[in-house]
């Protein structure tokens, strides 16, 4: 099946509900997501007009081939999946989820996870509860776009208390460009549960002509106490726009880790936001980007509190190569009422090139008296002395200049928890780096 889509209207964003048989709720929900679509403008990052980037491309419902067996999969991704998992695997081609495997042990235990079209069949209170309540269909058009046609998708619960001990692992992956590639991540952390994610999102797409959007989203609900870490890595081809908005909601002495890197070749979006709603609930967030060409970058990161004696960190840092350029910008709002709050955050790009650009926008909002905040930006060249300290023991200068840019990375690299995707983001930042 393959049906035409586009990036707007009503009766659009119901013909494809309805093509695939959708629930009724979910049908009248995404109307509504046409109408807002229809009307909104697209979001304005700070200082990157997206008037030039190719968003109106939303393609056509490609499914992919369902599969029983990873090895049924196609040879260029059974190359990407990991060798080192004991966990849970879900795996999305095009359109549609074509593979999922969850241990009977954490079926018996209650967790589920499944595509989120599937779950809106099967588990359609959790998920009418929670699906784009905390990234808003009215907050744009790219999000109206999204809620109006997103497909696939993962649909992760973890019940009350439960250790889900290895990492669930979604590759997210596309190989024609003509495809609509809109999955949408949901993840609900039930109290004191914990869970590590692992998002691969890759296009395979080659020689191909035409161009893919990944208009993508990510929904993060951690309960009372409850931990989670999600890392992400996207690597799609320069033919392809990446658009990923990440959000997490935290109750009270809930954890999210954020673990991100932007690898992307082509024009890339992202926006990633903690909301401190409980008391003592902490947001982590490491991001690495590398940029090359005449790449178009606009990343943030942003952490709003809420409650009490909460916590948040963003480390961000990026490398431009040759035209490219990147805004980096990092927010960390303390509402009135968040007492004893902490917030610190430190954004750096380091530009290879007399023609790369980059920008670290740092900014502290402050509405409560009684809280900590601090942050650290700066945007220049690779250090002179720390070149000279290395090259005068022998190596040489481009050597010295990778060793500088890996350690630059390196706090985010080391945290991606498979082992076999940590080296899988090695060999494209060495491939990436030149």
């Amino acid at each position: 099946m393959s049906t035409k889509v586009t990036c707007m209207g009503r009766e659009a964003a119901a013909a494809i509900s309805r093509s695939k048989n959708e629930p009724a709720w979910l049908t009248a929900w995404r109307e509504e997501a046409g109408d807002y679509a229809a009307r909104l403008e697209l979001p304005k990052p700070d200082k990157m007009p997206l008037t030039r980037w190719q968003l109106d491309v939303c393609g056509s419902y490609r499914p992919g081939m369902a599969v029983r067996t990873e090895e049924e999969l196609p040879e260029a991704v059974k190359e990407l999946l990991p060798e080192d998992t004991q966990g849970a695997l879900i795996v999305q081609h095009n359109s549609s989820v074509v593979f999922t495997r969850l241990s009977d042990e954490l079926k018996e235990r209650g967790v589920i996870l499944t595509s989120l079209e599937e779950a809106s069949r099967t588990h359609e209170k959790l998920v009418r509860d929670h699906l784009m309540t905390a990234y808003r269909r009215d907050e744009h058009k790219l999000a109206a776009a999204h809620g109006a046609f997103w497909n696939g998708g993962v649909f992760l619960y973890v019940p009350r208390g439960t250790d889900v001990e290895f990492p669930v692992h979604a590759l997210l992956f596309a190989d024609d460009p003509e495809a609509a590639f809109m999955p949408h991540i949901l993840i609900v952390a039930d109290e004191h549960s914990s869970v590590s994610f692992v998002e691969q999102t890759v296009s395979l797409l080659g020689d191909k002509e035409g161009h893919l959007l990944h208009n993508s989203a990510v929904e993060i609900f951690a309960k009372a106490g409850a931990h989670v870490r999600y890392a992400a890595v996207h690597h799609t081809e320069a033919q392809v726009t990446d658009v990923a908005y990440r959000r997490a909601v935290l109750e009270q002495d809930a954890r999210v880790d954020w673990i991100i890197g932007e690898m992307a070749e082509g024009n890339t979006l992202t926006d990633t936001l903690s909301e401190l709603k409980g008391s003592g609930s902490a947001a982590h967030s490491r991001l690495i980007a590398i940029g090359t060409g005449s790449q178009r970058m606009s990343l943030t990161s942003r952490a709003v509190h809420y409650g009490r004696a909460t916590e948040s960190t963003m480390l961000s840092r990026a490398v431009m190569k040759d035209e490219a350029a990147a805004i980096m910008s990092g927010i960390t709002k303390i509402e009135h009422g968040a007492s004893k709050a902490n917030g610190q955050q430190s954004e750096k790009v380091l530009m290879l090139s007399p023609k790369a650009r980059g920008d670290a926008n740092p900014i502290l909002l402050i509405d409560e008296n009684d809280v900590q905040a601090g942050h650290a930006a700066s945007a220049g060249r690779v250090n002179e002395e720390q070149l000279y300290y290395l090259m005068s023991r022998g190596i040489s200068r481009e050597e010295a200049e990778k060793l500088i840019i890996h350690g630059f990375l390196d706090p985010v690299v080391s945290e991606i928890p498979l082992a076999s995707v940590r080296e899988q983001l090695h060999r494209t930042l060495e491939r990436k780096l030149g």
